[in-house]
């Protein structure tokens, strides 16, 4: 994944660079190589260049960046723009702003919406957004972003808009000083008690790398991982819960409910099944709850499920009534 803290400038014209390995290269990696001979760019930028093919050594496309160099090699490189270096760049993009201030933001993040670039995704996302809303985002290391969602999940998220409240955020939510809950609707009636904690490790599957899975942390890599579960509506085709994150790991919500035999409606990766309206996964961030970064003010901000999970809820006869679950928030 691309360091977020590093943006490359997008270049205009292409510029090729020339160079002779010198002795001392003799046997360095080609990419190492390339850093000593364009020394502004940063080495993953350059990556990117070999990737696409515009590194040649003694005449010939390369496209291995490890690829050891002799003395004497002729080198040459086109400084040509590359995706990641063209998606730090402003987008007209609507956002659903909450409450804002000169130190945070608050948004209602719609599904769909990529929280950063990334490979497959180098525009169109909420970075992109944040630079187009405040230029100034574009001084503050991922303009802002101190935690994510994933593509498909709806809800609530903070942004940083100064450097103090992002070091401030970042702390907090290391501190699980930040407190985030989600509505998921599960496959399946619920079962058993009406509360749940699943207290179970997650780290890559070992037999499919695309996914996360519960794992046993003397024989996988992996990191703890927390959640509580509360249902609140249920039915004989599935279950509205609450996810009350104490962790914040990699599709941790999603993890933790097909554990517990309940994979989320449309969460195809984890063993949910499409069900019209609901074609992406269920999961959407209800409530965000943290002290104001600079002024020490509690905050807490709640929003509605969008349409499409809403719908889901009217077509499985789970009424939820934020008003009636208050309490419990």
């Amino acid at each position: 994944m691309p360091d977020l803290d590093e943006v490359d400038e997008a270049l205009g014209d292409v510029e090729v660079r020339r160079a002779v390995a010198s002795v001392p290269q003799h046997g360095t990696r080609l990419d190492r190589s390339l850093v000593e001979m364009v020394p502004e760019f940063s080495r993953n930028y350059l990556q990117q260049l070999i990737e696409l093919g515009a590194v040649m050594v003694n005449g010939s496309v390369t496209s291995k960046a490890s690829q050891r160099i002799k003395a004497g090699d002729a080198l040459s490189v086109e400084l040509r723009p590359t995706p990641q270096s063209q998606a730090f760049k402003p987008e007209n993009i609507p956002l659903e702003v909450l409450f804002q201030d000169e130190h945070i933001l608050v948004i209602n993040k719609p599904a769909g919406l990529v929280v950063h670039p990334a490979p497959g995704n180098w525009s169109g996302t909420l970075l992109n957004a944040l630079l187009a809303f405040d230029p100034q985002s574009a001084q503050m290391p991922r303009a802002g972003i101190v935690h994510r969602l994933d593509k498909d999940t709806s809800g609530l998220m903070v942004v940083a808009r100064s450097r103090t409240a992002m070091d401030r955020l970042v702390k907090a939510i290391a501190a699980r000083l930040v407190s985030r809950q989600y509505l998921a609707l599960g496959m399946h009636s619920w079962k058993g008690s009406r509360e749940a904690t699943v207290d179970a490790p997650i780290g890559r599957d070992p037999r499919n790398r695309l996914r996360m899975a519960v794992v046993d942390l003397q024989s996988a890599p992996g990191k703890l991982a927390k959640t509580d579960f509360i249902l609140l509506k249920n039915s004989p085709l599935g279950c509205l819960v609450r996810c009350i994150l104490h962790t914040g790991r990699t599709h941790q919500i999603r993890v933790h409910m097909a554990s517990l035999g309940h994979p989320l409606v449309a969460d195809i990766t984890y063993g949910g099944v499409p069900v019209a309206p609901m074609n992406r996964q269920a999961l959407h961030a209800v409530r965000l709850a943290f002290e104001h970064p600079v002024t020490g003010a509690a905050l807490w901000f709640e929003c509605q499920p969008p349409p499409d999970f809403s719908a889901m809820l009217e077509l499985w006869g789970l009424r939820y009534n934020r008003h009636e679950e208050a309490s419990s928030l």
